[in-house]
């Protein structure tokens, strides 16, 4: 029979639960609390459809423009998404561009620029891989940047003998 005096704790909670990790859940079975963490969700900042910037952009974190923008845009190692409603006319530089509205300037992407159906690019882009759906518009020059493959390394430590004087 249940006696308030008699219960010393508060339900849901056991002495086992204090020698695992604080913050666990009581009713937790100890194999999920040993799981790894999954792993973190990249943050996404966004600029809606109302703000207009003249100035320069800068940020640690990916980012997705639905506004307008006048001035350069520097997105360290992160994603830019150009969105719908956006118009920039900016030099672009980051890791992945995607274009859906319209974006006029130069365009610098580490890994990859893709330009949706309705997207428009106006200027030069530089990357590794870039993509371009049928229904987008582009006006400029590609730059195709190749990463050294292993065989011209390859090639090069072969002409320069290691340990060799000159």
């Amino acid at each position: 029979m249940w006696n308030k005096d008699s219960q010393t704790e508060v339900p849901g909670t056991t002495a086992s639960r204090d020698a695992r990790l604080p913050g666990a859940p009581a009713n937790a079975p100890a194999a999920a609390v040993n799981r790894p963490a999954p792993p973190a969700a990249r943050t996404l900042a966004c600029l809606g459809p109302s703000i207009v910037i003249k100035g320069e952009i800068t940020s640690d974190e990916d980012l997705q423009i639905d506004g307008k923008v006048d001035g350069p845009i520097s997105l360290r190692g992160h994603r830019l998404t150009v969105g719908r409603t956006a118009e920039l006319h900016s030099e672009i530089s980051a890791r992945e561009v995607v274009v859906y509205g319209n974006a006029s300037g130069n365009l610098k992407a580490r890994d990859r620029v893709e330009i949706k159906k309705d997207g428009q690019v106006i200027g030069d882009i530089s990357t590794s891989r870039i993509s371009i759906e049928d229904g987008a518009y582009f006006k400029g020059h590609i730059e195709i940047e190749r990463s050294q493959s292993s065989s011209q390394s390859a090639k090069e430590k072969e002409e320069i003998p290691v340990g060799a004087s000159n």
